[in-house]
């Protein structure tokens, strides 16, 4: 399915996710973060230069059901999950792949469309794959690079378990390292974001996903 076509039509009914709201969620769940993902990312790259990240988000329970659900038994590869995966990757890239990358202090450009992607199941866990292509391969030597995938309202949390759910080429294992930072927002943070219902959006200045983002950090020699 054409992403162009999926990102200008309306989306079905649980698939319009990690917008404003990821699925449609139970109305007695409270409290910021509503929406769990666990994120692994593997370094795309070649002997000279990183090309691309590729990752695989896999969802919580309850944010998969409905797209399980309109998946039904379809089998993999099936029209049934081309056309969901296509609307959600429109999602995603409507919100630039919920992802900012930077070296030296500026932006590093990727571009607007996936080089692959795809929507699968695992158990009861809707799984998204998919490689975001940089605009311009990144020299691998050089200045460290550091990227972080977060959602900014923070509704959804988007969290790499630990440094394991990094992944490099193993060509690059010897030349190549990745650091993971968790930050620890202080308690009046976590208080607030707790306060907040699934109806209330933090105020976009405070950018309130962004203080609980993860980053990585890519350094290579």
């Amino acid at each position: 399915m054409n992403l162009n076509k999926a990102r200008n039509r309306p989306v079905s009914r649980c698939a319009k996710w990690l917008g404003v709201a990821l699925m449609c969620l139970p109305a007695s769940v409270l409290a910021h973060p509503h929406s769990f993902i666990d994120m692994q990312t593997t370094l795309v790259a070649d002997a000279t230069s990183l090309t691309g990240l590729k990752m695989v988000w896999t969802m919580d329970e309850i944010t998969s059901a409905d797209l399980l659900y309109d998946a039904q038994n379809a089998k993999a590869g099936s029209d049934i999950w081309k056309k969901l995966a296509a609307e959600v990757m429109a999602r995603v890239l409507s919100q630039h792949y919920f992802t900012d990358f930077y070296r030296e202090g500026k932006p590093v450009k990727y571009l607007d469309l996936p080089s692959e992607y795809a929507l699968s199941r695992k158990g009861d866990q809707a799984v998204l794959e998919f490689v975001l292509p940089l605009a311009h391969p990144q020299p691998l030597a050089g200045k460290p690079m550091q990227f972080s995938t977060f959602d900014p309202s923070y509704f959804v949390d988007m969290t790499y378990k630990d440094k394991t759910a990094l992944h490099l080429p193993p060509d690059l294992e010897k030349r190549c390292t990745l650091a993971l930072f968790t930050p620890k927002p202080d308690a009046s943070l976590q208080s607030y974001a707790l306060s907040l219902d699934k109806a209330d959006a933090p105020p976009e200045d405070m950018d309130l996903g962004q203080q609980f983002a993860q980053k990585v950090t890519l350094e290579c020699h």
